[in-house]
């Protein structure tokens, strides 16, 4: 299990699937707080420097908090299918993780951070969990996904909304077409809003796959949220900001 001083590979099983993922920051499984990070639709939870969940996860550990951050099935090193992904799927996936942290690591405090589509499942992860969670950093959160689906669009892609396929080629790959129809319904902003603690919401200006009206529309409901717009920021938010965009999270986690 282990690999370094302070990176542990991590295997948690969903329905005999497994997921994979690296807790960092820590000598040891046992921490009183852990962030939990949810890398969005297409991606990985990021292998490299430059990257915005490594960069961030690197950026936390330097501050004293563990970090967990895992692919979720179909994406990375995790088992499944991307084809058979859904928002579902991934809740189910964050669900896994999240018990992971409160059993296995035993977590006091748990925090959730998500980028793109894995803040819309980090938001409404909190909502389901809200005994649990203690705070919520939304960067890029793609909300309008939903609105999306409804319109029959997907990232350049475009569909019938009204007469789902089988599946739908985006970027060249297969995305099933029970991730458009689950989309189309998901009840997004009324779960997220049943999250009382602490929110931190980040978006680019110049997102070009997500308006920053999701930021926004987050702001309003969530009750203790902050929003940061960053003016010349795409959707990655690994441009000249970054720096910027970890010191805020970094001390927005940061228990005194």
């Amino acid at each position: 299990m282990n690999k370094g001083e302070h990176q542990m590979k991590v295997e948690i099983k969903r329905e005999g699937r497994t997921l994979r993922g690296l807790l960092e920051g820590t000598t040891t499984l046992h921490n009183d707080q852990v962030a939990i990070l949810m890398h969005g639709f297409m991606g990985d939870r990021g292998n490299q420097p430059g990257k915005l969940l490594y960069d961030l996860s690197h950026a936390l550990n330097a501050a004293g908090i563990p970090t967990l951050r895992f692919d979720f099935a179909g994406c990375g090193e995790s088992d499944g299918d991307f084809a058979e992904m859904t928002v579902f799927s991934e809740l189910l996936d964050g669900m896994a993780i999240i018990d992971y942290a409160r059993t296995t690591i035993g977590a006091q405090m748990i925090d959730l951070v998500g980028h793109s589509q894995g803040g819309v499942v980090a938001s409404m992860l909190a909502g389901y969990y809200r005994d649990v969670i203690d705070k919520l950093v939304l960067l890029a959160p793609a909300a309008t996904l939903k609105d999306d689906a409804l319109k029959g669009e997907c990232q350049g892609t475009v569909y019938d909304p009204n007469q789902i396929p089988l599946t739908v080629p985006v970027h060249g790959q297969a995305v099933s077409g029970q991730y458009f129809r689950t989309a189309q319904l998901l009840p997004i902003y009324e779960t997220a809003q049943h999250f009382a603690g602490p929110t931190l919401i980040i978006h680019g200006e110049a997102d070009q796959v997500v308006s920053p009206e999701a930021a926004r529309k987050y702001n309003v409901i969530l009750p203790q949220s902050k929003l940061y717009l960053m003016p010349g920021e795409g959707h990655l938010l690994e441009g000249a900001a970054l720096a910027e965009i970890l010191r805020t999270v970094t001390d927005f986690l940061g228990h005194d």
